[in-house]
């Protein structure tokens, strides 16, 4: 077993510690610390950091989130590629701005209420049960809701997206290889996300309906990437233009048929009329 401590770092950060200064005062200096790929699987006490900002610890095989309520001033956490099951322990790190948890064993993304600077949150391609698939938690979706501009959860078996209607900020979506089948479901959330830029959900049966592209386009102002395919002004322009001149057609043939309806019906009356047939 390897474990995460301020001895570790101190003999691999090649701390050197100036006259008269501990290695307990050098620890308060550090504000990146890399053990990713070290075996480690266990985070202990690392209270003495405390100007700590970047945390690299994927490639590990740590369990538990654990002993990190005391880096306060962290921003950017590497956690992926571990053997986490559940998100927890953070709520204390109001300045986090980054967080990775890809290719973990986290079914439900919870746990991140409170932390107002997070922007962006990267949850892909977690090891789940056959069967099942990622989950949100309302609260944590709502916690992120101002906040969050950066989303990935590929790869999660999720059929549905519609509950990330409230992250009224989110910039950029990626959500390949799900199962996400209904365009209504996407229309709908596009109609809530107005600032989203890109999206991404290459791999979904979705991709593969009639349209698929044409009416995506159409339901987002502000869509300008597509499934990695950027969304020209004269692409988008031609198909307002095609909708617009299909329900022009339309309106036309609703307004000829009911005309018509007019017509024969004044037609039968009048010959109805002239046959001495009371009206």
């Amino acid at each position: 077993m390897v474990r995460l401590t301020l001895e570790l770092i101190a003999k691999n950060s090649n701390l050197k510690p100036r006259k008269e200064e501990t290695i307990a005062q050098c620890l308060k200096k550090l504000t990146h610390i890399n053990f990713s790929d070290k075996n480690i699987d266990a985070i202990e006490d690392l209270s003495f950091c405390k100007n700590l900002s970047v945390l690299y610890l994927y490639d590990n095989r740590i369990s538990e989130i654990t002993n990190l309520n005391y880096a306060t001033n962290l921003t950017h956490l590497y956690l992926q590629n571990n053997c986490i099951s559940y998100i927890e322990n953070l709520r204390s790190l109001k300045k986090l701005e980054k967080l990775y948890l890809g290719g973990n064993y986290i079914a439900v993304i919870e746990g991140l209420e409170g932390l107002e600077e997070l922007r962006e949150l990267h949850v892909e391609s977690q090891k789940l049960p056959l069967g099942e698939k990622l989950l949100f938690d309302p609260r944590t979706l709502r916690s992120l809701a101002k906040s969050l501009s950066i989303l990935n959860i590929s790869n999660n078996n999720i059929d549905d997206i519609r509950d990330l209607e409230i992250l009224e900020n989110l910039y950029h979506l990626t959500a390949v290889d799900n199962q996400i089948i209904h365009i209504k479901d996407l229309e709908f959330l596009l109609n809530k996300l107005v600032k989203l830029c890109k999206m991404d959900l290459n791999g979904n049966p979705v991709c593969i309906k009639p349209k698929y592209r044409d009416r995506i386009i159409l339901v987002s102002k502000s869509l300008e990437f597509l499934d990695g395919k950027e969304i020209k002004n004269v692409e988008r322009q031609f198909l307002v233009n095609w909708k617009a001149s299909k329900e022009a057609r339309k309106i036309s043939k609703k307004r000829n048929s009911k005309n018509e309806c007019e017509i024969n019906s004044y037609i039968t009356d009048s010959n109805i009329n002239s046959n001495g047939l009371k009206l």
